[in-house]
């Protein structure tokens, strides 16, 4: 192994108030030494290394952890966005369209239609990401998707209660059945979380109680869709079965809110889903004055968001949601790490990953003071280097011209562990 440096950081964002000023543990006129996929020591600028990227004066924060994705997908539902930004009214029925076109993909296409978004988002900065099944909605298609799903990340999550499928119109109950018998079965060898969309037009408390709890049976952690499209049972739940993260919360009580507050569940907001569907946008300032912990994630999906803009969301959450930048940037990182249960993820400390991402800003503020800007100008993960700088130490996105050379990478240092 050899070490390498990245000197003359001029703001350092480490997420750890013990080693540096404030929540976001800030240091300026840094380095950090990394050795294999571990940081091996975070310093003031001048130390030496084997190899040396010069940041130049610019600022370096941890790597995202995009808790909340739909990867796994095929086809295109454009004219949907047309629609409603034309008027109409979002519903949760073209997941069915999708689950048509995911169907019709062979698995060589779909892999490398997923290994594409998943190089797309790294080069946003997201050196973390949750993929969910859900457009499968049959044993074998939703074990394949999740088998996809694993090639290229830890953080899987069996959602087969995404929608009704069109064969079980009027037999919810019977759907469950299968979800929660033959279709977990065959899901969870790949899955880590377990998920049900808690809605109306989808699945009802006790429905989505019946397959978090056949989840949970079988070793996942249970992760709930909440109280997106309207008021409803889906965050009480959550707080009731422990889940992890209870996510899109868009519309809340008092009463919701407070039961996040005295729970460990993640409020995991999208708000680039709230910006495509034209839906009211969650209230983050009660939420975090109330003492919940927010994640933010991007929810990429061909219906709601498609986007790996995680800066996009952060802008969206400062602009939209009442975060400050402190905030949504914790959010973004400790935050989405906490949704996973995950606590070696979303900061820069000795001993930890090395991922992180090199700015081509003096500060993490132009993530909301310039939005739209592709502002991620190099990111490490787990030590590896993607990037526009040159030298040996540098892989460039396009190298990656293979599914099996970015799953060696992303594998590098971590062995695709499962366990928390």
């Amino acid at each position: 192994m050899t070490t390498l440096v990245i000197d003359r950081i001029g703001l350092l964002v480490t997420n750890d108030p013990t080693v540096g000023d404030g929540a976001l543990g800030l240091l300026r006129n840094a380095s950090v030494v990394v050795d294999g996929s571990t940081i091996v020591s975070i310093g003031a600028a001048g130390e030496t290394a084997d190899e040396r990227i010069d940041a130049d004066g610019r600022c370096v924060i941890p790597g995202f952890v995009d808790s909340h994705s739909h990867l796994v997908f095929a086809g295109d539902r454009s004219d949907e966005f047309v629609a409603r930004m034309a008027g109409a009214s979002y519903s949760a029925g073209g997941i069915r369209d999708t689950v048509r076109a995911t169907a019709e993909a062979s698995d060589e296409t779909l892999r490398g239609i997923v290994a594409a978004r998943r190089v797309e988002a790294l080069h946003a900065g997201i050196t973390t990401l949750e993929i969910k099944s859900g457009y499968g909605l049959t044993p074998a298609a939703e074990a394949r998707c999740l088998h996809l799903a694993r090639e290229l990340t830890p953080e899987t999550t069996f959602l087969g209660a995404h929608v009704v499928p069109h064969e079980y119109v009027g037999r919810a109950d019977d759907y469950v059945a299968l979800v929660c018998g033959e279709m977990l079965a065959a899901a969870a060898p790949s899955s880590r979380f377990v998920d049900v969309f808690c809605e109306v037009g989808a699945f009802d408390a006790e429905q989505s109680r019946e397959v978090l709890r056949a989840g949970r049976a079988a070793g996942l952690i249970p992760k709930i869709h909440a109280n997106q499209l309207g008021h409803g049972p889906g965050v009480a739940l959550a707080v009731e079965m422990d889940c992890a993260s209870a996510d899109h919360c868009t519309h809340l009580t008092a009463a919701d809110i407070a039961a996040l507050a005295d729970s460990n569940t993640v409020a995991t907001l999208l708000p680039a889903s709230d910006f495509s569907t034209r839906q009211p946008y969650p209230d983050a300032r009660r939420l975090a004055d109330a003492g919940v912990t927010i994640a933010l994630a991007t929810n990429c999906n061909p219906g709601s968001s498609n986007t790996t803009s995680m800066s996009f969301c952060l802008a969206l959450a400062v602009r939209d949601l009442g975060m400050t930048p402190d905030e949504a940037l914790l959010a973004a990182t400790t935050g989405g790490a906490a949704a996973l249960r995950r606590t070696d993820l979303g900061r820069l400390t000795v001993g930890g990953h090395a991922d992180m991402s090199l700015l081509a800003a003096p500060t993490y503020l132009h993530l909301f003071y310039r939005p739209g800007v592709p502002l991620v100008d190099l990111v490490m993960m787990r030590g590896v280097v993607s990037g526009r700088f040159g030298g040996s130490s540098v892989i460039a996105l396009e190298d990656f011209d293979a599914v099996h050379e970015f799953e060696r990478v992303i594998r590098r240092g971590e062995g695709m562990r499962t366990d928390s």
